[in-house]
């Protein structure tokens, strides 16, 4: 439930904020494309796409022209936040104090003997010739 909620409001999201929303104008461009079609058996659908984006012109259909997706391109939802001029945004020297944590052990000192740790590490007394 959780993942088919956040496809939801992701794609709420896209929608409202970017261009993807042109997308669903895909049916007028195939319809366009099939009233064209039927005035003229000889055009292509890349003809269709090159007529109306490549070398748009004012003619009979120019309403219906400024249906088709990615023509006419909106300003996607902007959202904005302002504060308001009574806000006061200050550190308190007394909040940032400091903290004091105990001193953590980085070995058990119960369970080290000393002896042996020490000898280990020295160099040998007795110079071998």
């Amino acid at each position: 439930m959780k993942k088919l909620i956040s496809i939801v409001l992701l794609s709420l999201f896209l929608v409202s904020t970017t261009e993807l929303y042109q997308l669903f104008k895909i049916p007028t461009l195939i319809d366009h494309y099939w009233e064209h079609k039927n005035s003229n058996q000889e055009i292509s659908f890349a003809d269709i796409l090159k007529m109306h984006y490549d070398h748009p012109s004012k003619d009979g259909d120019y309403i219906k022209d400024q249906k088709l997706p990615f023509v006419i391109h909106l300003r996607p939802l902007v959202l904005v936040f302002t504060l308001n001029k009574n806000f006061d945004f200050e550190i308190r020297k007394d909040f940032l104090k400091p903290l004091k944590s105990p001193k953590i052990l980085s070995k058990d000192e119960d369970f080290y003997c000393k002896g042996f740790a020490g000898l280990v590490w020295e160099p040998p007394k007795i110079l071998f010739s």
